[in-house]
Parts: structure tokens; sequence; C-alpha cells
């Protein structure tokens, strides 16, 4: 089979697209004919020796796919060959076929294409596990989205609007906050031409905002963890500025705040049935219309360093694939 190889850490541009051994699979694991996989901001970290996961080399990066079940081991649970599923992984997915244990899989919903069905666990889990379960968020809240066209950012401003909040975008440019805008977001802040804590101070007339999602830190973090609210929740999802931030503490304690922390990935060790709840709720909503990823581009699985570099510069709205 084909994949996309890291054989040391360094840019997109380094790894290589070559023939492997089909990995074997093991108890209670499935074998999946990749059809997409999704791209995300810890590919490019990863690969790069930069994020917190190291893998030996040579290995292949990719979080999530979506394909068929071509194989499957007798305690396979629920599972069965020739199912349609998403499943997520550490690393591996930017191959032909994958091998994961049954319980990171994840049936699709009968109306999901493989493209959506790629682009979902990750940035749909993340967004809903950080802002139902980890900040709590109430319909009548005001949820403030920083990168809100991004994979994570834009479905945090969709699943804001779903969950009753009102919804501040917050992104670089004013194209990334119409694509916000069109996914629901009730205010628009473009942080490269206007002061981000001052507006956010206009439009919360001086209260603050309730709930904070950073994918982004940096300098950003900054700005807005000095208008968060009265036990208002930061939830700190990335670092995609690449400056991880360090708070105030004074901040946390004058405003009776708190800094929550969502590594969603960790939930499938630690709490496997919290991510079953979520997507059970998740893939209802996507069946009932109500959810609608945004696929910014699709590459082809050899051409993984373009769509690679697309994160690193920013350039994405929403999410970017590869096809098999």
């Amino acid at each position: 089979m084909k994949a996309i190889l890291c054989q040391q850490f360094g840019p997109p541009e380094e790894l290589t697209f070559a023939d492997v051994s089909s990995p074997p699979i093991g108890a209670s694991q499935v074998r999946i004919a990749v059809r997409a996989c999704g791209v995300n901001f810890p590919d490019a970290l990863m690969i790069q020796g930069a994020y917190q996961l190291k893998p030996p080399f040579p290995f292949s990066p990719g979080l999530e796919v979506a394909g068929d079940i071509i194989e499957a081991a007798d305690d396979a649970q629920g599972l069965q060959v020739g199912q349609r599923v998403m499943a997520t992984m550490m690393y591996s997915g930017f191959a032909e076929e994958v091998v994961v244990p049954a319980a990171a899989v994840l049936p699709m919903p009968e109306a999901m294409s493989y493209e959506h069905g790629a682009g979902f666990p990750l940035v749909y889990g993340t967004s809903h596990v950080a802002l139902a379960h980890r900040a709590q968020l109430k319909a009548g809240e005001t949820l403030l989205a920083l990168g809100a066209a991004g994979g994570v950012g834009l479905t945090a401003v969709e699943l804001g609007k779903r969950l009753g909040a009102r919804v501040i975008a917050a992104a670089s440019t004013d194209e990334k906050l119409e694509l916000a805008r069109s996914y629901g977001a009730d205010e628009l802040i473009n942080y490269t031409v206007e002061s981000l804590r001052d507006r956010l101070n206009e439009i919360t007339d001086g209260k603050g905002v309730d709930v904070i999602y950073d994918p982004v830190g940096g300098d950003i973090f900054d700005q807005a963890v000095r208008r968060i609210a009265w036990e208002g929740r930061y939830l700190v999802i990335g670092f995609a500025s690449g400056r991880i931030p360090s708070l105030p503490a004074n901040i946390a304690l004058l405003k009776n705040a708190s800094i929550v922390g969502t590594f969603w990935g960790a939930y499938q060790l630690n709490d496997p049935g919290l991510i079953r709840a979520s997507f059970a709720q998740l893939t209802t909503w996507y069946a009932e219309g109500a959810l609608k990823p945004h696929i910014h581009q699709v590459f082809p699985l050899g051409e993984a360093a373009s769509a690679l570099r697309q994160l690193i510069e920013r350039r994405a709205m929403g999410k970017i694939l590869l096809k098999t």
C-alpha cells in the first residue's frame, strides 16, 4: 500500500510518498481501506518534532480517516466487513490502509460522505467536548471563538450557536469572518486591523465574555484573557500561533475565572464513554442537517506536503483533506 512517511523531523516538503507493508491486524482491531483523511494542525507539529507525541521513525502522520472496514478481528464487537466508518488514531492516517482498535471506530451516518467523515471527528469532537462538557456553555451566554474560520474554530461557532450562545467570531481576515458569519456568528472581529480588547469591551458592554475558545494562543491570548467575564471559562485548545502563552494569575483570581484545558485525544484513554456520548449527539445533529462540515480543499494523498503547508501558513478555512 501507499503511505506518506516522515523519516526525520522537518518541514512537510521532506515527507516521502512510498510503498509500505500493510500493518498486521490484532485482537479487537479492524483494518480500514481509507477513502479520505483529515489534515490537522497537530500533524504539522508532529512531523516537525514540535508535538507532545513523537512516534518512532518512519511514521505516517494523520489523526482521522473515513473508509470501509475490509477486515475485522473476531472480537471487534459491533463492527463488520463492508461497514462505512470514521476512525481516529494517534498517527498513521495518511495511508491507503490503517489498523485501529475497534473502540476508536465510529459508524458513519448513512447520508455522510467520506469527505465529511474524514473531516468530522477531531474538529467537531474537540469543540463539542470543550463547549458542552468542559465549559458547560449555557444558552444565553457569550462565546468568543478565536481563529473562527479554522478547522476547530468554525465548529466552535457552529456548535456554540447550536447550544444557544451569542457567538463572537474573531479571525485574521474579512474573508474568514464572512465564513464564520455564514455559520452563525453574531459579531465579527478582525483582530489584525482592530483591537480585540476594545471591541470585546464594546460588544459585551464591559461585562466580558463568558466562554473563550482559543486554538491560537500567543498574543491573541494576552488580549482575550483580559476580557473574560466574572466566572468565565477560558478554553485552551491549542497554540496555532506558535507561542504557548503564560497567564497572569491575578486575572483568574479577580474574575473568579477558570482556565480549562481540552485535550480531546486523552479522553479516548481516560473516558471513552464521554466520546461515545458526544458523537451520538453530533451524528444525530448531522443526520438532521444541523451540522455542515466546511471542506476548504481536497488533495491527493501524494500531495500531503501541499496540504500541510496550507495549514502551517494559516490559509485554510474549515477542513483540508487528503483523498486516496
